[in-house]
């Protein structure tokens, strides 16, 4: 059976490295809580681009991320926790999940860099073993995951970039150290705030759609 591979905004993906991240950096406090995670998705060092949203925009991926089977919701404790099911959800060994999170978190990087950002949530051996899996990500019969980008000018090395929100955008190939380019009006993170809270506003407006024709139903009036 063909795994059929989701497409992802920039804050699910940022939720879902987030959560793989902090599995392996901060163990003792995992799965974590809500607010634990929007500080993480705001994170200011480690991330590219640095966004800032809030808990209703975090809540709007974490839904979306559970049609895909890629989040876990536990209630136990006072407070509800969440854990990602990235292994499992999209059949990956922990290496591969460790470089896919290195590229959510920090966007294109060669595989030298990937090899030291993924260092705590999986030690490779070497540059070599780094490429395999990129190589078994980037050939996967089920569809790609990782693509090697064109080498830039004056670059030594080819960058690496994961394809769970579709392929790269041109500036994010051409200039991936700008969270915006300049004299934008809108940022990065203002965009993926806002296509975080149109996907929540057209769940919420689909469940009062529901509610309404249930009321009708019951009263015996047309919608």
């Amino acid at each position: 059976m063909t795994l059929r591979l989701p497409v992802l905004s920039l804050l699910e993906t940022r939720v879902l490295g987030v959560l793989c991240e902090k599995q392996h950096t901060v163990p003792d406090t995992y799965p974590l809580s809500l607010n634990a995670l929007v500080a993480g998705c705001n994170q200011k060092t480690s991330r590219h681009p640095v966004i800032e949203v809030g808990e209703a925009d975090v809540l709007g991926a974490i839904d979306s991320l559970k049609g895909p089977a890629l989040m876990i919701e536990s209630s136990g404790g006072r407070v509800t926790r969440y854990a990602h099911n990235m292994e499992r959800g999209l059949g990956l060994p922990s290496q591969s999940v460790a470089l896919l999170t290195a590229l959510m978190l920090r966007g294109p990087q060669t595989a030298a860099e990937l090899r030291s950002n993924s260092e705590r949530l999986h030690r490779f051996a070497d540059i070599s073993a780094v490429e395999g899996f990129l190589r078994e990500l980037a050939e996967r019969p089920e569809g790609a995951m990782v693509v090697e980008l064109p080498r830039q000018p004056g670059a030594r090395e080819n960058r690496w970039a994961h394809l769970l929100s579709g392929t790269p955008e041109a500036e994010t190939v051409t200039a991936a150290a700008s969270a915006a380019q300049p004299g934008s009006d809108v940022s990065v993170s203002e965009i993926a705030a806002l296509k975080a809270k149109v996907a929540r506003l057209e769940t919420e407006v689909a469940a009062l759609k529901g509610l309404v024709g249930k009321l009708c139903a019951e009263l015996g009036v047309a919608e």
